[in-house]
């Protein structure tokens, strides 16, 4: 058997650290899926028979590892399912580092070759049906483990729940501030799951680190990934970064300082080196004047006086050396007004224009405008063969019977068109001039004289 998942039929098969998208389906024995992993780069090198290591570091749930000893030269590889000698019975986990750099693992965490158990085979299908079952069960386990804490009335949490490969132990990991009786809640825990019970208590990074979760960087947590050792973090980390020293930005979801504190701290401490020291004042012709802010990245100390502390001016630091220089000589520097130098404006072009709350308008303005330029050539065709019709001369069938019903005062405005426009009566003798009255009327009504 290898690890378990239904990619593999025979030993030969291994997930290795690499993870695909299909992946193994078997997330809890695959070696594929697992965290904390190890790369294995020393794979493809066949070490020479003299040299060959005999330990093999095998993981079991969440972040608990150890290491073995192949005294029956068995062959394995990363995901291999074993069975291991454990206290008491036996234990299945899967292999997740082989070869010489097992050797330097055990060197790093200080682990003696002569405590080192035994691997006894490869796991059988017995024993990883046994130990799939019993995997089950962990999470109901918790819960009625947790329920019956809660009965007693102790001021603790039961973080996780690990069974033995063999079922025969069941371990508990539990959190808590103060120490906990455990005489009755022992007793309890054996009535109620009929097999042996371990207590041990863990940190609160270590609970964060076999639960897990997504911090506020927006990334899987680093001791449930990859952090194996927990360094100290205080409050001096920050203030050597210049950060504000506000607990719920720099805890972590375990509640202690963020790990990643620690990680850029050799950078800024080497950055610090060419700065003055942060408790610098500066003898100026107005007064003293003392350092509020350092700025790492720009390289400049923000300066204030004494009395008025209100307005801050930013110097470079060698500029500030020259300063503290001058006054060892017994000097007095100009006052910080006539030190600071303009800083060069930079005139910003918003080309997206993100920050313009009328560029939505501006674009519709522009649409609309675009809509009536192309309008407009259509309103003059349309002008010029209104005039046209105009000008053409429509027959009628019936004039006398239209001119029997016009009324004698509408023929003034009749007189000024035909001032206005005399080309009308020269387009035919034989079209009469009463229809064009007509197309007149309909298109153009003339106004009513009020004084009539």
């Amino acid at each position: 058997m290898s690890c378990g998942c239904k990619t593999s039929g025979d030993s030969a098969h291994s997930c290795g650290p690499k993870k695909t998208a299909s992946g193994c389906e078997n997330v809890n024995t695959c070696g594929n899926s697992y965290k904390l992993s190890v790369f294995d780069w020393l794979s493809n090198i066949n070490n020479p028979a003299p040299n060959r290591c005999d330990f093999v570091e095998v993981r079991f749930k969440n972040d608990r590892k150890s290491f073995y000893k192949n005294v029956n030269n068995i062959p394995l590889h990363i995901g291999s399912v074993v069975t291991v000698e454990s206290s008491p019975g036996h234990d299945v986990g899967v292999v997740s580092l082989t070869g010489e750099l097992v050797k330097i693992q055990m060197k790093k965490k200080r682990f003696s070759e002569e405590s080192a158990l035994k691997i006894y085979r490869q796991s059988n299908q017995k024993d990883i049906e046994v130990w799939q079952e019993v995997r089950k069960k962990e999470d109901t386990v918790k819960i009625e483990a947790r329920k019956i804490a809660h009965r007693l009335g102790l001021e603790m949490k039961v973080t996780d729940v690990e069974y033995q490969g063999d079922a025969s132990k069941v371990t508990f990991y539990y959190t808590a501030d103060n120490r906990i009786d455990f005489r009755q809640l022992i007793k309890d825990y054996a009535a109620a799951f009929r097999t042996k019970i371990d207590m041990k208590q863990i940190g609160f990074r270590q609970e964060a680190a076999k639960v897990g979760g997504i911090g506020s960087c927006g990334r899987e947590l680093c001791c449930s990934t990859w952090l194996t050792d927990f360094r100290s973090v205080n409050t001096n980390v920050a203030r050597y970064q210049q950060l504000s020293i506000n607990p719920q930005k720099l805890a972590g979801q375990c509640g202690k300082l963020k790990c990643c504190l620690n990680y850029e701290l050799d950078s800024y401490l080497d950055a610090l080196h060419d700065f003055p020291p942060s408790s610098t004042t500066l003898e100026t012709e107005k007064g003293r004047a003392f350092c509020i802010k350092i700025d790492v990245f720009k390289k400049k100390m923000w300066f204030a006086y004494v009395d008025s502390s209100i307005a801050w001016y930013d110097f470079d630091i060698d500029l500030v050396k020259k300063l503290i220089s001058k006054n060892k000589r017994g000097e007095k520097a100009l006052p910080l007004e006539e030190l600071k130098q303009p800083d060069p404006s930079f005139q910003s072009i918003d080309l997206i224009q993100e920050n313009n709350v009328d560029r939505f308008e501006k674009k519709k303005s522009r649409n609309r405008n675009n809509n009536n330029n192309n309008n407009k050539p259509n309103n003059n065709n349309s002008q010029q063969n209104q005039g046209q019709r105009k000008n053409r001369p429509e027959k009628s069938e019936n004039p006398n019977s239209q001119a029997g019903n016009r009324q004698p005062k509408p023929q003034q405005p009749q007189q000024k068109v035909q001032k206005t426009q005399p080309e009308r009566t020269e387009v035919s003798d034989s079209a009469d001039k009463k229809p064009a009255k007509k197309n007149f009327k309909k298109k153009y009504p003339p106004k009513k004289d009020r004084n009539a």
